[in-house]
């Protein structure tokens, strides 16, 4: 059970992880950071949507288990992205960086973040 210490650590993280995101945006003046924003927002709804749309069936395992499975894909997709897309706007010479790098480690922290959410909160299903 989570408490509320959970809850204000993981809001904690939460706001340096956007902090991050922000001052790599502001203080170089490139907003092509704030993308990863959104990348990492949107990350953990396929797998969200594909795993409530898959068939939960107790005597076939295996039905259902290609669109869980496209969900999870999808995720591990948009995450690998919010990570080389600053890369490569980087290599492009479109932000510094250090914009890159904060960027990232921002990103990564909403995303663990979000993910910690759902972990702590998720509820069990009792028959």
């Amino acid at each position: 059970m989570a408490g509320l210490k959970t809850i204000i650590a993981l809001s904690f993280v939460l706001a340096i992880g956007f902090l991050l995101v922000i001052l790599s945006a502001a203080l170089y003046k490139q907003y092509l950071t704030l993308l990863v924003v959104a990348t990492y927002v949107v990350a953990p709804l396929p797998n969200f949507i594909c795993g409530r749309a898959a068939n939960q069936d107790d005597f076939m395992e295996s039905s259902g288990s290609g669109l869980v499975d496209f969900g999870r894909f999808l995720t591990g997709f948009l995450v690998v992205m919010g990570i080389a897309l600053p890369a490569l706007l980087a290599h492009c010479a479109l932000i510094q960086y250090p914009a890159m790098v904060m960027a990232i480690i921002g990103g990564l922290l909403i995303y663990g973040t979000i993910i910690s959410f759902t972990m702590f909160f998720q509820e069990t299903e009792e028959f």
